[in-house]
């Protein structure tokens, strides 16, 4: 398993705009960009003092722990975008059937337990660096 990866200012991958969305998630404002710049690092420091984490505005392991938000079928919001963003599947915010098969063949693909949950293993898998499958033509 890859590890969690450490996220700053200046950053500008996939794990950006997946935090980007967690954040969100849990209230802070902040603009999907992609790009960890200032009003990023505002957010993550107001999350970390709101969680007792030190507010340095460093995205760590335990940072992320407190940031991933179970997310199954049927579930909506934030967090789903996160998670679809990481796909070549529509990001609405809908954990529909499109949404499931892609999470279901990324954890297969990351030799994780297939079950369609995004939790801790899976998020950490997303974010850490595994490559997402391609779609497949229907």
């Amino acid at each position: 398993m890859n590890p969690w990866p450490t996220t700053r200012q200046g950053a500008k991958d996939h794990s950006v705009t997946t935090l980007q969305f967690l954040l969100l998630a849990h209230g802070q404002t902040v603009t999907v960009d992609g790009v960890f710049g200032a009003q990023t690092g505002d957010a993550v420091r107001a999350f970390q003092w709101a969680k007792n984490l030190p507010d340095n505005g460093v995205v760590c392991p335990a940072t992320w722990e407190a940031l991933i938000v179970e997310v199954r079928p049927g579930a909506r919001g934030n967090a789903v975008r996160g998670v679809q963003q990481e796909f070549p599947t529509e990001v609405d915010g809908v954990y529909g059937p499109e949404t499931e098969r892609a999470v279901r063949a990324f954890q297969q693909d990351a030799a994780i337990l297939v079950d369609g949950v995004v939790g801790r293993t899976t998020w950490q898998a997303l974010v850490g660096g595994v490559e997402a499958p391609l779609q497949q033509a229907a």
